[in-house]
């Protein structure tokens, strides 16, 4: 059973309340300007993080601003790795200049969930982020590449979990649009409860009806949702509740 957890969402995307979510989480994932994201929500978000004493992570994706990071896509491993940097110092400048400290990197959407299967990615990944600062820690979906890639290259790591996200029988996310995917608000706040005081998850889709057992270090909830806000103070109440105490990484 899991006595504590971060609670982390993806921010300024520039289509979800960031400051009515910000006082109900411990981490942040700030777009960096590729998916989403410019120069004024980052330095909003940046500075909501500054008033809620929440911590800063970059969240690098594809520069796909059409598709909004979702499509995925096939780079050159240098070209890749030069993606990943440039946002990671991007983001890391502004937070200086915040008077802040980037602590963290998440990849994005499509990004994220083709190094959580593929290891040349995840490999490419992990060696963008040791390069601009081998400090940092790398959230990765749990149990998956990317947490491996980011072991090898000798970083800190964080087993990262969805509240409001449907897995399928081999630990991955389902796609969105297939059903199960997407959770409701009293769905995710079970499948929450079960990851914090259990370390498990039902999976859905076609092999609907087993568990599996994953790490849970980080719980991320997406802040593009229409009910982003409200799901983020219900699910902090909750948790807190169960007796789950809700902590920043940075702070074990």
């Amino acid at each position: 059973m899991a006595s504590r957890i971060d609670f982390n969402c993806d921010l300024g995307e520039g289509c979800g309340d960031d400051a009515a979510i910000m006082p109900w989480i411990t981490s942040a994932n700030i777009a960096c300007g590729a998916h989403a994201g410019d120069d004024a929500t980052i330095r909003e978000t940046l500075r909501f993080c500054r008033e809620h004493g929440v911590t800063v992570g970059a969240h690098p994706g594809y520069a796909d601003r059409a598709h909004f990071g979702r499509r995925e896509m096939s780079l050159p491993h240098h070209e890749l790795i030069a993606l990943v940097r440039e946002q990671i110092a991007r983001m890391a400048a502004f937070a200086r200049e915040q008077g802040l400290t980037l602590r963290h990197v998440k990849p994005h959407g499509a990004l994220y969930n083709q190094s959580a299967r593929d290891p040349d990615i995840a490999a490419a990944i992990a060696e963008a982020v040791h390069g601009h600062d081998p400090s940092l820690r790398l959230v990765g979906m749990s149990g998956t590449q990317s947490i491996l890639a980011a072991d090898a290259a000798g970083l800190r790591t964080a087993h990262e979990v969805f509240a409001e996200r449907g897995y399928g029988a081999d630990g991955c996310l389902l796609p969105r649009g297939v059903p199960g995917a997407v959770l409701d608000a009293e769905a995710a706040i079970d499948q929450a409860l079960t990851f914090a005081q259990r370390g498990e998850v039902a999976y859905r889709g076609s092999e609907a009806g087993g568990t599996l057992r994953l790490q849970a270090d980080t719980l991320c909830l997406h802040g593009d949702r229409d009910d982003a806000a409200d799901l983020a103070r219900t699910l902090h109440a909750a948790l807190t509740a169960a007796g789950v105490r809700i902590r920043s990484l940075e702070s074990r």
